[in-house]
């Protein structure tokens, strides 16, 4: 099936949108180099800037910002008013105040990786130059300011490890003052077994339970 793009959404020039792909009213997605993959929903005024990378069954709600030098992996969703960031020490104008600085990508521009299966929670705030882990979890309103580990949940100003979390999104076992307790957890959704060893948390297969 091909994308559908609503009337008002403006889509530039080199860019290029999966199958069943849905893109709703006035989102704006700038080209070129923008990939977005199949079956993905782009909410209603979300901005994508032009470089970013999207891969397939995507959920980004509205009102989300998505900078250049962003790449969202497949099965992320971005939940409404989501931003990104991608310098740290950004400027308007050049430093005697004499002109704009341009909005193209320089030495300070700072690549973002969001893995797949992650969650942003609403209005959350992305600080640049970061990678947020497979299935991680971010609560709503969070500043995010480090990396966020595989399977952690993560919230408050600026975000901390608050839980574990398996692929259904279930809380494994809570942490205590931002870190994770050792232990071998089990997801009650699912029965995969999961196991914590210094902060880290990866699934297990059955023959290693």
């Amino acid at each position: 099936m091909a994308a559908r793009i609503h009337p008002t959404a403006m889509v530039e020039p080199g860019v290029e949108i999966g199958d069943g792909t849905s893109v709703w009213d006035n989102v704006h997605i700038r080209g070129p180099h923008t990939v977005i993959g199949e079956q993905c929903i782009i909410g209603e005024k979300s901005y994508i800037a032009y470089g970013v990378r999207i891969g397939d069954r995507v959920k980004i709600n509205a009102f989300v910002y998505v900078c250049t030098a962003v790449t969202i992996e497949t099965g992320v969703m971005l939940s409404a008013g989501v931003t990104f960031t991608n310098d740290r020490y950004p400027r308007a104008t050049t430093p005697d105040l004499s002109e704009l600085r341009g909005s193209e990508p320089d030495e300070d521009t700072l690549a973002t990786l969001v893995r797949e299966g992650t969650t942003i929670g609403a209005r959350a705030v992305i600080g640049p130059g970061l990678t947020l882990g497979r299935f991680s979890m971010v609560g709503m309103g969070s500043v995010v300011t480090r990396d966020v580990p595989d399977f952690h949940l993560v919230a408050g100003h600026p975000a901390r490890t608050t839980a574990a979390v398996s692929r259904f999104g279930t809380p494994l076992t809570r942490a205590v003052k931002g870190l994770l307790p050792d232990g071998d957890v089990i997801c009650p959704h699912t029965g995969t077994s999961y196991r914590i060893d210094d902060q880290r948390v990866v699934e297990l297969d059955p023959e290693d339970v």
